[in-house]
């Protein structure tokens, strides 16, 4: 019996995306069929969207994907129909990197999350009877059904909000992770992010767990700044105010311990490396194409600053989620706080809250009858 979904269609690069009937072709024995109950949209749909990342079109995008097992493959033992599952990147789980407990730095990686097929060359999608790109970060969940691979997706219990947790799969493990999983502040330690999206407000939420002494927010949206320190930021800084670094320098008493850049253009990873204290250390985690060259003070690192890039929160999905899903119930991981719903048709409304920051974490919902 042929399965069919409606998605958001990016049909060529630029364009916008359009909700259209599709196919979902049949599953592979290691792989289970989602109904969508909730996907973030990350600024990294926006950027594959205007062709920042080589996925090939037309493409279903959407990798912040959350929802309940409809159908599983013959070899799937570990999940059932009626399970809730968080998606997450997809990671060979064999390669060195993998076995070394760094699946996001898969060798696999670019061949599995961005090239709009299955490892094999296959697709997972059509519409119209036409090859249709889907496997964005092994899902393309900007739709009412995904095809995962079983391996990527992560078992939550069935009494949580399952369509809010789609971005904990990664643009808040992608902050949390650069905090807990990479910097690893020491209790007391001072900590300045760059950025107040939800990738910077995952990093905030994650300094407070770790008993951070001082968490210094720097974006140049007020609402934000404000949210932060609701969340527990202990200083908030407008990013457009002049002598930035002289500035956060003297309010950390002569240079953080630690920074996060979510922004990643050469001026604010530049302020990011000068505010550090020696020794101190930088996770820059941005991605903005391809290729962003960057120019930095080599001296300033010789006196024992690093910068170290970070995709995913260097985190392994299967145990960072369950970790911040916990934290969530104990009442100190609030991530839901950063997340504004929009039904699945308001879709550009959506998009549109994205791109002008008005909302930190849009994510659009699905109701039980759609598919």
């Amino acid at each position: 019996m042929e399965q069919r979904a409606r998605a958001a269609v990016l049909t060529e690069y630029g364009e916008p995306l359009v909700i259209r009937d599709i196919e979902i072709a049949d599953l592979r024995e290691h792989e289970i069929l989602v109904r969508i109950a909730g996907v973030g949209i990350c600024h990294t749909d926006l950027t594959a969207a205007q062709g920042g990342v080589p996925v090939p079109t037309p493409a279903v995008l959407g990798h912040e994907g959350a929802g309940i097992v409809e159908t599983v493959g013959s070899a799937v033992e570990h999940l059932a129909p009626g399970d809730h599952v968080v998606l997450s990147y997809s990671a060979c789980r064999t390669c060195r990197n993998c076995a070394d407990g760094h699946p996001a730095y898969c060798e696999q990686f670019a061949l599995r999350n961005y090239s709009g097929r299955r490892p094999d060359g296959s697709v997972t999608l059509a519409a119209d009877g036409e090859p249709l790109h889907g496997s964005w970060f092994g899902q393309s969940s900007m739709a009412t059904h995904a095809v995962i691979d079983a391996a990527d997706a992560v078992l939550v219990a069935s009494d949580l909000p399952i369509e809010l947790l789609g971005p904990l799969g990664c643009g808040i493990q992608t902050g949390a992770g650069a905090v807990l999983r990479v910097l690893r502040p020491r209790s007391g330690s001072s900590i300045v992010v760059f950025g107040a999206g939800a990738v910077g407000m995952g990093a905030v939420l994650a300094a407070v767990v770790a008993e951070c002494g001082q968490i210094v927010v720097v974006d140049p949206v007020e609402s934000r700044r404000e949210l932060a320190l609701s969340l527990g930021a202990t200083d908030a800084v407008d990013a457009a105010m002049s002598d930035l670094a002289k500035h956060l320098r003297r309010l950390t008493g002569g240079g953080a311990d630690h920074s996060v850049d979510t922004v990643s253009n050469e001026a604010v990873l530049q302020t990011a490396t000068t505010v550090l204290r020696s020794p101190g250390s930088c996770a820059t985690l941005g991605l903005r194409g391809q290729k962003n060259p960057v120019t930095l003070d080599q001296s300033a690192l010789l006196m024992g600053r690093t910068v170290t890039g970070v995709i995913e929160g260097d985190a392994d999905p299967r145990q960072f989620v369950p970790e911040l899903v916990e934290l969530w119930r104990a009442g100190r991981f609030p991530f839901d706080k950063l997340v504004t719903t929009f039904a699945f048709d308001d879709l550009d409304k959506a998009l549109e809250a994205t791109r002008s920051g008005a909302v930190v974490k849009p994510v659009l919902t699905f109701t039980t009858t759609e598919g």
